[in-house]
């Protein structure tokens, strides 16, 4: 008769010290969390938002005055003669609206695809201009670019934001566990932002109706964010272990989604975050998307040339830890192959 012995580990409990820890880490990880997240969102106002003016000089000044006493410094005015100049710096994203005061009708334009939030700024404004204006004058609000009929409030695309940051980064994860090779690995990554760019596309302007315009050039902005996530997260990992995907995910998720500005604008985020918000692929991904979703691509040279960058980025650190490994292999290979070398016996004596 066999006697089967039981599997045992070690049921020792463990140490006070080691629970504590374990506590004050887990607490540092949330804290990072909610701040991460939440502050930019608690923080966010208007400043320095680009608009036009339009109209004579005189009102333009009187505007410009009125703006500044209700909200200092929360508009960086671009002032132009007529109608039709400002509604080509909104379609070429150069500003978020305009108060048009060249006509006897005055009107405030806005383009609520570009940015929900500033959308309502200008519309609240439009109901004090009408208040403090002339009686009986009313100031009109036109969008020029408005959301799509079944998603007016541009709900999809600010949600679309997170999936494919986590969708990268899970790319990056599973290609390094699955497969074997960098070059396979960052084939793996294109072939998925490609596939990646169609079915989130599709989900967005076909069931949900978030977008508009070319699906090939949503397709392409959605594919591209993918890669440049990915791609850079598969180098950072070639080069640094586990330890790069834990950079990446941290500089991807914990810093370049919140400061995307994709829910509201990137110059409503507080100070300086914005900014940086737009050199990451998350920020430059939303703004590329936007350009090609509802404005027919205007506006997309610095989201393009940034998404870019962070592929080239990627693909350079691929590239670099292939042939790290390449080298390593080699070595390894040529230590194995070469027999030891043979001792000298001592000659015999009688």
């Amino acid at each position: 008769m066999t006697t089967r012995i039981p599997f045992t580990t070690n049921t020792f409990p463990s140490r006070w010290p080691t629970v504590a820890t374990t506590v004050l880490l887990l607490t540092a990880i949330v804290s990072v969390l909610l701040v991460a997240f939440a502050w930019p969102s608690a923080r966010s106002s208007v400043h320095g938002v680009p608009i036009a003016v339009a109209g004579p000089p005189a009102a333009v000044t009187q505007i410009r005055t009125a703006l500044d006493q209700r909200l200092p410094g929360g508009f960086d005015i671009t002032e132009v003669t007529d109608t039709t100049t400002a509604e080509h710096l909104i379609r070429d994203r150069q500003v978020y609206g305009a108060i048009d005061l060249s006509s006897a009708s005055p009107q405030v334009i806005v383009a609520s695809a570009a940015s929900t939030a500033v959308a309502q700024t200008l519309q609240t404004m439009a109901t004090g201009l009408s208040q403090a204006g002339t009686p009986g004058t009313q100031v009109t609000v036109r969008d020029l670019a408005a959301l799509p009929a079944r998603d007016p409030r541009g709900t999809g695309l600010a949600a679309g934001a997170l999936p494919l940051v986590m969708g990268g980064l899970l790319a990056a994860v599973l290609l390094t566990r699955l497969v074997h090779g960098t070059a396979r690995r960052a084939i793996g990554a294109l072939a998925f932002a490609a596939t990646g760019g169609l079915t989130v596309a599709a989900i967005l302007q076909f069931w949900l109706g978030s977008l508009s315009g070319s699906y090939q050039a949503n397709t392409g902005a959605i594919a591209l964010t993918i890669a440049a996530t990915s791609l850079t997260v598969l180098g950072l990992e070639s080069l640094l272990g586990y330890a790069g995907i834990g950079i990446g995910a941290v500089v991807m998720m914990l810093i370049g989604n919140p400061l995307s500005g994709t829910a509201t604008a990137p110059e409503m985020l507080p100070g300086w975050s914005g900014t940086l918000g737009q050199l990451l692929p998350p920020g430059a991904g939303g703004r590329l998307l936007r350009s090609t979703a509802f404005f027919d691509g205007r506006g997309a040279t610095h989201a393009i040339t940034v998404l870019v960058a962070w592929v080239t980025l990627g693909a350079v650190l691929c590239l670099i830890g292939g042939l790290r490994a390449h080298r390593a292999t080699d070595t390894g290979l040529r230590t194995t192959r070469t027999p030891p070398a043979e001792t000298p016996s001592a000659p015999l004596t009688a």
